[in-house]
């Protein structure tokens, strides 16, 4: 299938935007990415990367421009970020980073399930297998860990499992025989076939492991890019200026350094032959939606658990809280909606999806969840959503976004550096005027502390060592943190 015939397909599919009239709760189709740069989409501005179904979803919902995940206290985001979105609590109000779920926090698919829905999943679960099984009553090909490793040939041999209704998932991983995303799209254009009659609402959590690495063995479909051709990215550096904490982490140990700009145009030729292939697949499952004539009754969430950096600030990893990482693409489609096409630049974290979707369907929020509902801005009754957006990583790093700039402080072996970005004038941040606006920079020191203590960090700004005696935290600490009862 030509590019031609893909953007051919991507406008038939703006086609089921029509209005319905719902003869019952409306489905949901959560599509979730890994990694996924918020600006890494053609129709939010990125005129290298050709994404013709996300486009369409952009083209027909609500995309919020400043969507954050709250951050993580490891390396690997992904985990605490799909924690939190499918429980709808900040990072200090999941256990353990998202290791684990507790049924203390009933998850958005076990209370959907509650009332009525039937509930699937396919592709990343990156929490406990309780907490899957409590949360979808049926799924396939399901991957249960971080990443495709390079060991065993990464998204070319996903090593996949089978719904265990048991829950225990006790029997040896099988090998995908195709592409990773390949492999979530066939699971989910069966299901799909499998609820076409059925009155019963249902929610397909569709969650894809691309366009996380390894993205060196590219799939024989999608589009192919060529790296001369590529922009190397406005705020690329050869190197980060500073020790950040976690300039040796695997993610940074891609490419050595200092980074040259065509070392960064071939690493965004795998990155976007990914977001590519992946945006295929996605515009499998939306022809199969249309076919089954759900679309019309189908409520579509498009994600990312979190952005990267790509030579960006002199990173390339997600272990920083610069908007290339920590921001995130969020778009939701209700057909029910006659708004389509519109943008909010509210600030919200990525688990206000969870209270949104509740309030969308007619479905009680429950007690645990503390993430707010979005459904005023998207009917457009109101235009703000959150004052300030508060963000961690590790015990290394602590951000604040609050009228209209950054603040990032980190503490790295008792260094303390400070940084100021002036959003409006600086959206890629390069200029640091933390020096320049001293007294600026006084205010949102102390603002951000106050907001680490209404959230339940377990670092104090106003110590020397932030936490104990200032080493990185380890992952024997961080799976004590945060610990929950179980009831």
């Amino acid at each position: 299938m030509n590019i031609k015939s893909i953007l051919s397909a991507s406008l038939a599919l703006t086609g089921f935007c029509n209005q319905p009239c719902f003869a019952q709760k409306p489905n949901i189709l959560f599509i979730l990415v890994d990694d996924m740069q918020s600006d890494a989409i053609c129709a939010l501005g990125n005129k290298d990367v050709e994404t013709p179904f996300i486009d369409g979803l952009i083209r027909r919902g609500v995309t919020f421009t400043h969507t954050y995940t709250n951050g993580a206290l490891c390396g690997a985001l992904s985990m605490p970020s799909r924690a939190m979105l499918i429980s709808g609590r900040g990072v200090f109000e999941v256990q353990s980073d998202g290791l684990k779920i507790p049924e203390c926090h009933t998850t958005l698919p076990e209370q959907l399930r509650k009332n009525g829905y039937q509930t699937f999943a396919t592709g990343k679960w990156h929490s406990d297998k309780a907490s899957f099984n409590r949360s979808f009553a049926s799924g396939e090909n399901i991957f249960l860990g971080g990443m495709h490793t390079y060991e065993t040939n990464g998204h070319c041999s996903p090593l996949l499992r089978h719904y265990d209704p048991t829950g225990a998932y006790n029997e040896k991983a099988f090998v995908g025989t195709d592409f990773s995303s390949k492999m979530f799209a066939d699971a989910t254009v069966n299901f799909l076939d499998s609820v076409k009659a059925d009155k019963q609402p249902f929610m397909a959590y569709v969650a894809f492991t691309s366009p996380h690495d390894p993205r060196n063995q590219l799939p024989d479909y999608g589009k192919k890019y060529i790296a001369n051709r590529l922009a190397v990215p406005v705020n690329f550096l050869p190197q980060h200026p500073f020790d950040n904490g976690e300039l040796t982490v695997r993610d940074e140990q891609v490419l050595p350094t200092p980074r040259t700009a065509a070392q960064i145009q071939k690493e965004l030729a795998f990155y976007y032959g990914m977001v590519s292939e992946v945006d295929f697949q996605i515009g499998r499952i939306l022809k199969k939606l249309e076919e089954t004539g759900e679309s019309k009754n189908t409520i579509i969430v498009f994600a990312s658990d979190n952005g990267l950096a790509m030579g960006q600030n002199g990173l390339l990893g997600k272990q920083s809280l610069y908007d290339h990482s920590v921001g995130v693409p969020l778009a939701i489609i209700d057909p029910r909606s006659k708004v389509a096409g519109k943008r909010s630049d509210a600030l919200c974290y990525l688990y206000d999806i969870y209270p949104t979707l509740c309030d969308l369907v007619g479905v009680d929020i429950p007690s645990s969840v503390t993430g707010r509902s979005l459904k005023k801005i998207m009917e457009g009754r109101q235009t703000t959503h959150r004052e300030s957006l508060f963000l961690a990583y590790s015990n290394l790093q602590r951000g604040l976004i609050y009228n209209g700039y950054k603040y990032i402080i980190y503490n790295v072996e008792g260094k303390i550096t400070e940084q100021l970005f002036n959003l409006k004038q600086d959206p890629w941040e390069m200029k640091n005027i933390a020096d320049k606006e001293s007294h600026l920079t006084a205010a949102y020191r102390k603002r951000l502390s106050e907001e680490m203590k209404r959230n339940n960090d377990f670092c104090d700004l106003n110590s020397p060592t932030w936490w104990k005696d200032g080493h990185k935290l380890t992952w024997d600490e961080l799976i004590k943190l945060y610990v929950f009862d179980e009831k």
